[in-house]
């Protein structure tokens, strides 16, 4: 299959992101037993949409205090909640992202315990952090980034008494890899035909809620927009009909994020919207792919890995069918700003 390496990711997003949980685990369990008042999430463009979905899993799964924060606002911010006794968890695949360094730097400052997630040791944000976790790789890195993120938010939860499912829960995230690869491999024609539909579409709605919410955010901003030049809009499914539902022509190209946990009935209702007014409606529905091993309860948690594999083809036919790279830019790190 055009760029997925699939033993490839076996070994990446399977193997060496669970050889991490040890590592993880006892960063988190120091941390609770030392004890803390909130966590804060930070990143800036696709890690901070990479939080989103930890900030929905721990607001709908436990009691602990959670924000996320985009990294060069919370330095300005003067955040009254971000104190010595705040945790605050990072992430950047360079380890350079200038905002996020920043922002680790400021936590630091202000006495927080940091933890960072990068692909490389040795970089600045991996300096900066009291526990860096790493990847020791880029490719693959975002999908490796979710499985960490999932292990230190339940540990957590689990730390504070209400997950007690945890142990279960990680021998299913252990089986996600293999059942996202099969996923993949099944909608790989429809991510191509969308691609060669729509070589030369302007625009793009994209609609999501819940802890897809991220996910939606991230892939009109940071692939559409930002590797592919495309205009698009990301909308939340609980807002949609405040505004953006006026903009909805028969020829609008509206793609929706469906997933599984309780915000579903949220896109639901967009989508029947939708079928009445456009022909250019595509849907990411997480509950067509069965994902052996995993249990209904946890399905909802790794729809937020499955969706990010899924769109991902997208990018890669959009890349080919349109010959822009994805890793063309105009100014991102080429210019000053």
């Amino acid at each position: 299959m055009l760029k997925l390496d699939s033993e490839l990711f076996l070994q990446y997003v399977g193997n060496e992101a669970l050889a991490k949980r040890e590592e993880i685990e006892k960063v988190v369990d120091e941390i609770s037993a030392k004890g803390f008042k909130n966590i804060f999430l930070i990143g800036a463009g696709g890690t901070i949409a990479m939080m989103y979905p930890f900030e929905y899993i721990f607001k709908s799964n436990s009691t602990l205090k959670v924000h996320a924060e985009i990294a060069s606002e919370l330095i300005v911010m003067n955040n009254r909640h971000l104190t010595k006794d705040s945790v605050c968890i990072f992430a950047s695949v360079s380890g350079t992202t200038a905002e996020t360094v920043a922002a680790a730097e400021y936590c630091k400052d202000k006495g927080a315990t940091t933890i960072g997630l990068v692909a490389e040791l040795g970089t600045p944000l991996a300096k900066t952090v009291d526990h860096c976790i790493s990847t020791g790789h880029e490719k693959y890195s975002f999908d490796t980034f979710f499985i960490h993120l999932q292990i230190l938010s339940f540990r957590f939860i689990h730390n504070h008494g209400e997950f007690p499912q945890y142990q279960q829960f990680i021998k299913e995230l252990a089986l996600l890899p293999k059942g996202i690869l099969k996923a993949v491999k099944a909608f790989d024609s429809r991510a191509e035909q969308f691609a060669i539909k729509h070589k030369d579409t302007k625009y793009h709605m994209l609609v999501g809620a819940g802890n897809l919410w991220g996910n939606t955010y991230s892939y009109a901003m940071c692939i559409l927009e930002e590797m592919q030049w495309i205009k698009t809009k990301s909308i939340h499914a609980a807002e949609f009909f405040h505004g953006t539902l006026e903009l909805v022509l028969e020829d609008t190209s509206m793609i929706l994020f469906q997933g599984e946990d309780e915000t579903r009935p949220l896109v639901e209702r967009v989508e029947r919207f939708a079928k009445k007014i456009t022909k250019e409606l595509f849907i990411i529905d997480t509950k067509e792919y069965a994902l052996e091993g995993i249990s209904e309860e946890f399905r909802k948690h790794f729809a937020v890995n499955l969706n990010w594999s899924l769109t991902g083809r997208l990018s890669v036919h959009l890349e080919r069918v349109r010959n822009h790279p994805l890793e063309l830019r105009r100014y991102y790190r080429k210019v000053a700003y």
